[in-house]
């Protein structure tokens, strides 16, 4: 039996093909909301992943291959929702993308590329999503930050930059929808395995020389004290329940699920 608490409503979750994105795509669906897939990857995979969705969870499934430090493109993303679905009730930005680097050696055009995808994105959706949420006097913007939303990290500067920016972001969006039914919040996560993730640990295995799980424990240590990497499936149960009736007053938040990261 599925839960329906989010039955006949239409989440669109950025970034949504893997990793995060996927995990929050798949907890909205197993709620009964309908699901517009946006990132890249293998066109045979993707189908594939609707089909599962909509088969688990008995909700449908669409996907558009916006390219998200694309103006135009998220508009005609944001179209294609209404057109298909009637709207956004739920828009989860989620897409990102990572560089590292000094700040006197970050590539111009990988700062440019990190900003758009990472900030811009969500505000591009946002002002698209929001006049027809405000009509309906109902909606959740749930913008995925990071534990460097709220602390800095050496050679991270533009991903550091554009997660503090998300957190004001979603501050000055939730204060300016704080009387409607509306809400917005951040999700701050710490490590988690997801494929951008993963690229650090191999490249750290391969210049530590060291095997792939030692790279994982040295990763966790250096930031995370649990030791253990958030999940996906962790951070989907927290966008349902800032979904729910439940969060109606959690607004402008900045929720940290990153294993005592930001506690130190």
């Amino acid at each position: 039996m599925h839960n329906t608490t989010l039955q006949g409503k239409t989440a669109l979750i950025t970034g949504s093909t893997s990793g995060i994105g996927l995990g929050i795509a798949r907890a909205l669906a197993q709620q009964g909301a309908h699901i517009v897939l946006n990132g890249f990857g293998d066109a045979d995979e993707i189908k594939a992943l609707q089909a599962s969705l909509a088969q688990d969870c008995g909700v449908k499934t669409i996907y558009h291959p916006a390219d998200m430090s694309k103006p135009l493109e998220i508009a005609a993303m944001m179209k294609f929702a209404t057109e298909k679905f009637g709207g956004v009730d739920i828009l989860v930005n989620n897409a990102g993308i990572q560089h590292v680097a000094d700040i006197e050696d970050f590539p111009v055009d990988k700062w440019d590329a990190i900003i758009a995808i990472n900030l811009s994105s969500a505000f591009h959706t946002m002002r698209l999503a929001l006049p027809a949420m405000k009509m309906k006097n109902w909606g959740r913007i749930i913008n995925i930050a990071s534990a460097h939303g709220l602390v800095g990290s050496a050679q991270k500067s533009a991903y550091v930059a554009a997660k503090h920016g998300i957190v004001g972001l979603t501050k000055a969006a939730a204060l300016e929808t704080a009387q409607t039914g509306v809400t917005c919040n951040a999700i701050c996560p710490g490590w988690v395995l997801t494929p951008l993730v993963q690229k650090q640990v191999d490249a750290r295995a391969e210049k530590e020389g060291v095997s792939i799980e030692a790279a994982k424990k040295g990763l966790l240590s250096e930031k995370q004290p649990s030791g253990e990497f958030v999940t996906p499936e962790q951070l989907g149960a927290l966008a349902v329940f800032l979904c729910s009736e439940a969060a109606n007053q959690v607004r402008g938040a900045a929720w940290n699920m990153d294993g005592g990261w930001t506690a130190q």
